[in-house]
């Protein structure tokens, strides 16, 4: 698209299905990489990505050409039949948490998603997810959110 400038930033949180612990350590990085090289063949910019054992953060720049929930399914899509292709019963919950971040919040944001691990010492997934949507102000039922 031409004279089509962007730069959206978007933090994009889901789980496993259940939040099962079904990504294990060693995989992680395996998956996370996975996933960038999914962001980069279309056209999302990966900035940062990471998670736990039952979830993930996607810090992207998503382009003009895809809607949010397109991108959503590529990666999520795509990930779960590589997870699957390596021998590992494996789904991510069908929903999705997606924030916009601003240019100037886009550091703080891949330090939180690098520091998954020492955060989740001290909250579950669960309170983060929920803490999240009342921070940007996301109306939830808390019934179901949780599916």
């Amino acid at each position: 698209m031409a004279n089509t400038f962007t730069k959206c930033h978007v933090h994009v949180i889901f789980s496993t299905k259940h939040r099962e612990k079904t990504i294990s350590e060693e995989s992680q990085p395996r998956l996370w990489a996975y996933m960038a090289g999914i962001c980069k063949n279309h056209g999302l910019i990966p900035v940062q990505i990471g998670g736990t054992e039952d979830h993930v953060h996607l810090l992207f720049h998503l382009p003009p050409r895809l809607s949010l929930s397109e991108a959503v399914l590529l990666i999520k899509s795509n990930s779960s039949k590589w997870m699957n292709e390596t021998g590992m019963p494996f789904a991510w919950q069908e929903g999705y948490g997606a924030f916009n971040v601003s240019a100037s919040n886009v550091e703080s944001v891949k330090r939180y998603i690098l520091e998954q691990k020492e955060h989740h010492r001290k909250m579950s997934f669960q309170e983060e997810y929920i803490a999240f949507l009342k921070k940007h102000e996301v109306e939830f039922d808390p019934r179901y959110v949780f599916d």
